[in-house]
């Protein structure tokens, strides 16, 4: 019997296009057993400048050069932001895969589940911490988990307008006592008729200060650990600086975005009267503000932060960590991120310590032939200044603090205004009595 030839060629046909079809099928899951599928967008935030903002996406798209696939959406916010979007983020179970976390909200964020222990990683080597200090790894530690990598080292900065000080016959000297300052501030607006910024819009300075007096803020099981009388004098600070005329006013700062480097009166001005001839910064701030200062031919100087007893009040510590939290999309992604943050010295290369001295030792010698003279001198100041001459880490702030350190910032406001005096901003202490002030 004989084939019929149009029906013996359209089952060859059939036939030969299900050979391509399960050719294509297995070709398929062939690649994604291979290459593990990255079609998810990962989210990185952190908070910081222009600067900063640069080169951290130039990092990751070098991180996208190694890891085929990867796509990245950048979330970069000032620091007054960047917290509330984080809070509210994580209320509705969508926190960014990677963020930049600080020493003081770690323990907030661990005590309620935001952020993936990261032991197991460096247990079985995705992780690898072996070229960074052992103490500074534990800064990342809560109970017996690892929930944040340090990706800097660094200290409290007084930076200051050099130029402007050089050219009044005005010195600085390191390790200088609150009322030095208060003193060399006074000088300062005499000669120049330029003003002073104490951190305004942060409430850092305050446990720097309680130090210098031999007090932490908070004790071990997380209560405040001062007292009215302490908070007197800190605002009596601003109270000073407010009647004797030689303060940037509350005022100055409503125009300004503030806690950002490029608009710091030290930098962004019109007039003496909205400079400030310093700002209370970190030494991994250095690079940036100079960046900023060196297109109004300003060079910037680099000091401690004032206090009762400077060498109490001094410290080093983590200026930032990478965590990867409990929303992550791909957690073995986020956690190559952090090793490749850690141990990349081409992506170092491009970091430049911006965030601080890189915390891998081999990393940190990796770069400093690159380092500008700018980041020298932070590495000088670090070394030579704040090392020989300072105390022990504080302990991270307990849960809570934030609104604590809010209640500071809005009395800032209220006095840089002349709206109440230090005695009564210090009565202030719990965010309940919020309806007592204007």
């Amino acid at each position: 019997m004989r084939t019929n030839p149009c029906i013996a060629g359209k089952k060859e046909r059939e036939s030969h296009m299900k050979k391509i079809a399960l050719i294509l099928v297995v070709a398929l899951l062939a690649a994604t057993l291979i290459t593990p599928a990255l079609a998810e967008t990962t989210t990185v935030a952190w908070w910081g400048n222009q600067t900063r903002n640069e080169r951290t996406i130039a990092a990751l798209d070098l991180f996208g050069t190694e890891h085929e696939g990867f796509t990245y959406d950048a979330q970069p916010a000032a620091w007054g932001d960047y917290w509330a979007k984080l809070a509210v983020a994580a209320s509705g179970k969508e926190l960014p895969d990677v963020i930049q976390m600080d020493y003081s909200y770690l323990n907030q964020y661990v005590n309620d589940g935001l952020l993936v222990d990261l032991a197991p990683f460096v247990k079985d080597g995705a992780l690898d911490l072996s070229s960074v200090n052992a103490g500074i790894v534990n800064s990342g530690s809560v109970g017996e988990g690892i929930y944040a990598v340090c990706i800097g080292v660094n200290a409290p900065a007084l930076l200051y307008n050099k130029t402007l000080l050089d050219a009044a016959g005005i010195t600085v000297k390191d390790n200088m006592t609150m009322d030095e300052f208060m003193d060399l501030s006074r000088e300062v607006y005499q000669k120049t008729g330029v003003k002073t910024n104490v951190a305004y819009g942060t409430a850092q300075v305050l446990p720097y200060i309680m130090r210098g007096f031999g007090k932490a803020m908070f004790t071990a099981d997380g209560q405040l650990n001062i007292t009215a009388e302490d908070l007197a004098y800190f605002f009596g600070i601003y109270e000073t600086m407010f009647k004797e005329g030689w303060a940037v006013t509350s005022d100055v700062f409503a125009e300004t975005n503030v806690g950002t480097v490029e608009q710091d009166p030290m930098v962004y001005f019109s007039t003496p009267d909205t400079q400030s001839w310093c700002a209370f910064y970190w030494s991994n701030q250095m690079s940036a503000s100079q960046a900023v200062a060196a297109s109004k031919g300003i060079e910037l100087g680099i000091t401690t932060w004032p206090s009762p007893d400077p060498v109490a009040s001094n410290y080093l510590k983590p200026s930032m960590f990478l965590s990867v939290s409990r929303d992550a999309k791909d957690v073995a992604l986020s956690v190559a991120i952090l090793d490749f943050w850690t141990n990349s010295i081409p992506a170092n290369q491009i970091l430049l310590g911006e965030r601080g001295i890189p915390a891998s030792s081999v990393v940190a010698d990796g770069i400093a032939p690159m380092l500008d003279e700018t980041n020298q001198k932070v590495i000088a100041y670090i070394s030579n200044v704040v090392s020989p001459n300072c105390s022990d880490l504080p302990a991270a702030d307990p849960a809570g603090f934030a609104e604590l350190y809010k209640v500071i910032v809005e009395m800032q406001e209220y006095l840089l205004y002349g709206q109440v005096t230090a005695e009564e901003a210090a009565q202030r202490q719990q965010p309940q009595q919020q309806d007592e002030f204007p």
